[in-house]
């Protein structure tokens, strides 16, 4: 059966059992803030699942094309290396609102499957969750599932759209393949491989999961299943690969027509139609590639599919050709590809002209740091290069990596991305925009330098950014009072929490304090009883928040001194953040700080702590403060009147608003825990004081003695037993590395039986068993050398990687070039590679391709010298 008809005969079938047949809905969820894409068939079903929507009917069934490549479910770094992830598929679903349940369910799926599809029942295999006895017994009693393919399962037969939201147990229905393919079933040590296949799911839909975690049932019990269109038609068409099936081929073709690819086989090939299909559809529900959001993940898609036709050897735009056989496979049965060509193919082009001007100088920056990678891992900093300036996203680079055997440095590209991350949570924080409303707040006066706890009657409320008279309970908005204890978020210091209360049991909760203008806006939620316009109340600081915050924002003005001591004057601060975990405190400096110079000021800050000296704060106006030496704070406003923090006996002097200790010694103890670049020239600290400084030296001083016992040592020697351990490891790999080249060329006199005479030229192309990647180059030099005058490629298979090393003598490179061999071979074994006229290194990750490619050389070579 073709795609289109196995399509038709389930929506037909459904729609003989009462069914309404539904057209599938856009790939951007209607009104849901928690989805990404449409990733499943019920996600247009959610609000009638959790009873918020009604339709006129109870019963559907739909075709819903699908897009998982961002967010929860991502397939999209497999695409291409496996036989069934996609970034784009076609869920056959049916569905019940409140209607039949499970015994329904099951009985559609079976007679579906064995009597419209007619598969063997022997081929079927059937899972449900641990608890499901229901289920379990319906299969077994009723349909009759000899207990032989039939599996309890736990957290694999229990489904959820997202993190909340509908969910419930499902039962699962794999297809076997047949003993010829390698698997074991559902639920064995060996059943993520091939001969059993899950070709659909029944969710028996009970439950709406909370974003606490909390399950509550739903008021009608629901089902929703899907069957993957793909995986069905690949079973219909006795293939075991979904790009084997009728509409992958035809997407193939197309793609090694637009290419210039001649392999059918290729990985790449593979990315390129998968990808058409997901991008196609996606331009056509309105998505445009961007930086952000939805857009950008077309973008990572396009740019994706782009490099792999780069990779195949066509250097000129394509991948928009691809939608004229897209529209010719899947036109049919959704028009709008046909309808919106021209707009699709338009998008395509633009798209792919905007990355060609930018890929090939990315690819310089790659193979450059490539050429200099002493490891096999690719530093965090040139990923986020590549990233950041030339448009590479991460999947992209790692897909290079993966084909050259490599790996990335995630930690040091994760620790360059905190800084965006932390510049966009700064940009974009969801707080309620009290002044866009342009209110005029009445001042509040701030008692919080000398007290914690005082009286204080509501000027104004506001709720949704707007003035109100009253907050019942259970309101979220702000409250202004005429004096407060409560410190609002300014210079780096967030805001103190606590609570506002009166007599009576009125309670509402401070989670925030910010300041507009002279008014101090208590943020927080009412927790019993009613508030309003005249009240007075009492407001209380959480002390214990507000003293750890404290002890940060003392300890951050002592680095900031400590800093501009040890590394020079030119260090100037460029934001801060101080709460009562952590202090964070950005900088100017150019490079990163060496480990003495964190060493040194760490010991100046604990050395004004352990000084004890009082903090002194005057009030005065600004030009004597100038003249006092105090430095003002990063992006902090100030009037006429200030307020100066001497702390150390002028060891720091800053203009500061901030809560502070009386002592330096009650900072207790001070610890740097990272530091890092977040933009050019702007350096960031991070570190811990009090408690939280205490705590790391436990956590440190608990891995030492893990250590020391793992190494069967004392923690004194725990150093010298690493070094030992280290060397003797080097020694070793070094032995080994030699062992596998003798053992791979221990038969050298046989390999060179199989040198074959090309217009006078030796040639040898051969697979060394027992070789890796690390042996390969020193047995490529010992072949050579025997070889006397000749052209070599000796190739290693490890798993699924395979290496490549080509050598060409010295009096053969004027006419035959190493790395254009390697570079010959590489493609054929799903790889790339290159090199030096005599030396070129390389490798793949498709060893089915290796000795076809292995047998071409000779004719290559012959190419070559003709």
């Amino acid at each position: 059966m073709k795609s289109a008809e196995i399509r038709d005969a389930f929506l037909k079938y459904f729609e003989q059992q009462g069914h309404t047949v539904v057209p599938s809905s856009s790939l951007i969820p209607g009104n849901d803030p928690t989805l990404l894409f449409t990733n499943a068939g019920m996600v247009q079903f959610k609000d009638v699942f959790l009873g918020e929507e009604h339709r006129d009917y109870r019963r559907a069934a739909s075709s819903q094309r699908c897009v998982r490549a961002g967010g929860k479910h991502n397939d999209l770094e497999n695409v291409g290396y496996t036989a069934r992830h996609h970034t784009f598929f076609e869920m056959l679903g049916n569905f019940s609102f409140g209607d039949y349940f499970k015994r329904d369910a099951i009985k559609f799926a079976w007679e579906f499957l064995t009597d419209v599809l007619k598969l063997p029942e022997e081929r079927l295999w059937v899972t449900v969750h641990i608890s499901d006895d229901e289920a379990a017994d319906i299969w077994q009693k009723e349909v009759g599932v000899s207990p032989e393919r039939f599996s309890r399962l736990d957290e694999d037969n229990f489904w959820q759209m997202g993190d909340t939201g509908p969910c419930g147990p499902s039962s699962e229905i794999f297809y076997d393949h047949g003993p010829d393919v390698p698997g074991g079933p559902p639920g064995s040590e060996n059943d993520d491989l091939d001969r059993y296949i899950e070709i659909w799911n029944l969710v028996f839909m009970q439950y709406e999961r909370h974003s606490n975690g909390e399950l509550k049932p739903l008021p009608n019990p629901s089902i929703d299943t899907g069957m993957g269109l793909e995986r069905i038609a690949a079973v219909m068409q006795g293939v075991h690969n979904n790009y084997d099936i009728d509409l992958f081929q035809h997407l193939l073709k197309a793609a090694a027509d637009a290419t210039g690819a001649t392999d059918m086989e290729n990985k790449s090939l593979r990315v390129i139609a998968d990808h058409i299909r997901s991008c196609a559809f996606l331009i056509s529900d309105g998505v445009l590639p961007s930086n952000e959001g939805r857009g950008y993940v077309l973008r990572r898609i396009i740019r994706r599919a782009v490099r792999h036709g780069h990779q195949l050897g066509q250097t000129q735009p394509f991948f928009h050709q691809l939608v004229v056989a897209l529209a010719e496979v899947m036109g049919d049965a959704y028009p709008e590809l046909r309808q919106q060509r021209a707009q699709i193919e338009k998008v395509l082009l633009l798209e792919e002209e905007q990355f060609a001007k930018t890929l090939d100088k990315g690819m310089v920056v790659l193979e450059g740091a490539l050429e200099d990678l002493s490891g096999t891992e690719i530093p965090g900093d040139i990923v986020f290069t590549l990233y950041d300036t030339y448009g590479f996203p991460v999947d992209l680079t790692a897909d290079i990596a993966r084909e050259r055997g490599l790996t990335l440095d995630m930690p040091g590209y994760e620790q360059a991305m905190d800084a965006q991350r932390a510049r966009a949570r700064a940009a974009g924080s969801f707080k309620v925009d009290y002044t866009s409303a342009g209110l005029d707040l009445p001042a509040t006066e701030f008692l919080g330098y000398t007290q914690l706890a005082e009286q204080g009657k509501i000027q104004a409320l506001l709720k949704d950014g707007q003035l109100v008279d009253q907050l019942e309970e259970g309101d979220e908005g702000a409250v202004v009072l005429d004096r407060t204890p409560f410190y609002a978020e300014s210079g780096g210091q967030v805001g103190d929490t606590g609570y506002l209360e009166a007599d009576g049991g009125l309670r509402f909760e401070v989670r925030d304090c910010n300041k507009q203008g002279s008014s101090h806006l208590h943020i927080g939620r009412v927790l019993h009883g009613r508030l309003a316009v005249g009240d007075t109340l009492s407001a209380r600081v959480d002390g214990n928040v507000r003293s750890a915050t404290a002890l940060n924002h003392s300890a951050t003005h002592l680095m900031h001194a400590a800093l501009r001591e040890v590394l020079g004057e030119h260090v100037t601060q460029k934001g801060s953040l101080v709460d009562s975990e952590r202090l964070r405190f950005d900088f100017s400096h150019f490079e990163a700080l060496k480990p003495e110079e964190i060493k040194a000021i760490e010991a100046l800050v604990n050395e004004q702590i352990r000084a004890n000296t009082d903090v002194e704060v005057e009030e005065m106006d600004i030009d004597s403060a100038k003249t006092k030496g105090a430095m003002m704070l990063f992006g902090e406003k100030y009037g006429d009147q200030v307020r100066v923090l001497t702390m150390g006996d002028g060891f720091s002097v800053e203009l500061c608003g901030g809560t502070h200790v009386r002592r330096t010694g009650d900072i207790g103890l001070f610890r740097i825990t990272s530091e890092s670049g977040v933009a050019a020239g702007v350096r960031r600290i991070e570190a811990v004081t009090g408690a939280g400084a205490l705590a790391l030296f436990d956590e440190v001083e608990a891995l030492a003695d893990r250590t020391a016992q793992a190494l069967k040592t004392r923690r004194p020697q725990v150093p010298e037993k690493v070094e030992q351990l280290l060397a003797q490891n080097r020694k070793l790999e070094k032995e080994l590395s030699a062992l596998k080249a003798k053992l791979a060329t221990a038969g050298s006199g046989s390999l060179l039986d199989q040198v074959q005479e090309v217009a006078g030229v030796k040639v040898l192309a051969v697979k060394l068993e027992g070789a890796d990647s690390k042996s390969l180059r020193e047995s490529a030099d010992q072949l050579k050398n025997k070889l006397g005058s000749g052209v070599l490629l000796v190739a290693a298979v490890e798993g699924e990687k395979v290496s490549l090393v080509a050598g060409v003598t010295k009096d053969l490179t004027d006419r035959i070039k190493a790395g254009d061999l390697m570079r010959e071979v590489a493609t054929k074994v799903g790889g790339k590679g290159g090199g030096r006229p005599d030396m070129a290194q390389g490798g793949g990750t498709d060893p089915s391709g290796l000795d076809s490619a292995l047998s071409a050389v000779p004719e290559w070579v012959k190419a070559q010298l003709a």
